[in-house]
């Protein structure tokens, strides 16, 4: 396990402490960070932090979802952000587990997020002063660092409806396939989390300032518009596969009738050559010098014939 403590001294200061000992410094507010899968993170918020059991296990747990609930004085929080970790399945965004009260805060994360460095900045400088604001910066450094990620899925795929024609569909299915995949990880996370940013404005308790909620509600509203959008992207990544579909459909149809055209022009041909290529007695015309002269102009003839025909029911267009 590994963790960082800072606290919020008398006289207004910010200092990093261990995290031994951290919750009872009798300092006015006090975040605690864990890094950590292990079993040493439980013990530790079990018998140092004094959390209950089903706490625990929250804040420790191997899969979560975005959440806000209330208890009693205090609230669990769950939140998903960026990381610059690999990970594992499925998953696209990481996990922050928030436990917060008056003048105490507990953040335990698996892999180390984004937005973590620009919050430590801000305790650092002094602007958290309190576990509203603490929230409050998480939840909005959290959806300020998701926007532009959100919005470069739909320029790419602003770029794929651009680029759609029949020569770009091997280059452009891999690509929206990716988008849309995409897409539909990060809605799993957003509408969640969105709905958790908005229980969490609301919660009764003093220890959250009518700032810290109106950041929040600015975090659901940035939240829903991000879950809208990759809902609107999946969509549309959807309809250039169809299209993309729809294309190596007429481009095979395209192949298949020169193949079909081809295979006419020699129908004739075969069959007047395998004809007068039978080695029996009786062909017409067998002894004569010019028969295969005029046999093989024949054979031209049928066949600039049957390509006319063609090119004027407009069969190679």
């Amino acid at each position: 396990m590994s963790g960082t403590a800072w606290r919020l001294t008398g006289e207004g200061k910010v200092e990093e402490i261990p995290v031994k000992g951290a919750l009872g410094c009798g300092a006015p507010f006090v975040w605690v960070h864990l890094t950590t899968n292990a079993e040493h993170a439980q013990t530790w918020l079990r018998d140092e932090a004094g959390l209950p059991p089903y706490i625990v296990d929250s804040l420790t747990a191997a899969e979560t979802r975005p959440r806000a609930d209330k208890l009693a004085d205090a609230a669990f929080v769950n939140l998903r952000g960026r990381t610059d970790e690999e990970l594992d399945g499925s998953d696209m965004l990481a996990s922050i587990r928030i436990w917060a009260a008056k003048g105490r805060v507990v953040t335990v994360s698996r892999k180390h997020l984004v937005a973590l460095d620009e919050v430590v900045t801000q305790m650092r400088d002094g602007t958290i002063r309190d576990p509203g604001d603490l929230i409050s910066a998480f939840a909005t450094e959290i959806t300020e660092d998701l926007d532009p990620v959100v919005g470069d899925l739909g320029d790419w795929l602003d770029d794929c409806e651009q680029k759609l024609t029949a020569e770009h569909i091997f280059e452009l299915r891999r690509g929206v396939t990716k988008v849309r995949s995409e897409a539909i990880n990060y809605r799993r996370f957003l509408a969640p989390q969105r709905a958790a940013l908005e229980k969490l404005a609301t919660l009764p308790g003093d220890w959250l300032a009518e700032d810290d909620r109106a950041h929040l509600s600015a975090a659901a509203d940035r939240a829903a518009r991000m879950a809208e959008e990759v809902e609107a992207i999946r969509e549309r990544a959807a309809l250039v596969h169809e299209a993309l579909t729809d294309l190596r459909a007429e481009q095979l149809d395209q192949r298949g009738l020169v193949i079909a055209v081809v295979a006419m022009v020699f129908l004739p041909l075969t069959f007047i050559t395998g004809l007068y290529g039978m080695n029996v007695e009786g062909l017409p015309y067998a002894k004569e010098p010019w028969a295969f002269d005029a046999i093989a102009g024949v054979c031209a003839l049928i066949a600039a014939a049957t390509v006319i025909y063609f090119l004027r029911r407009h069969w190679f267009r």
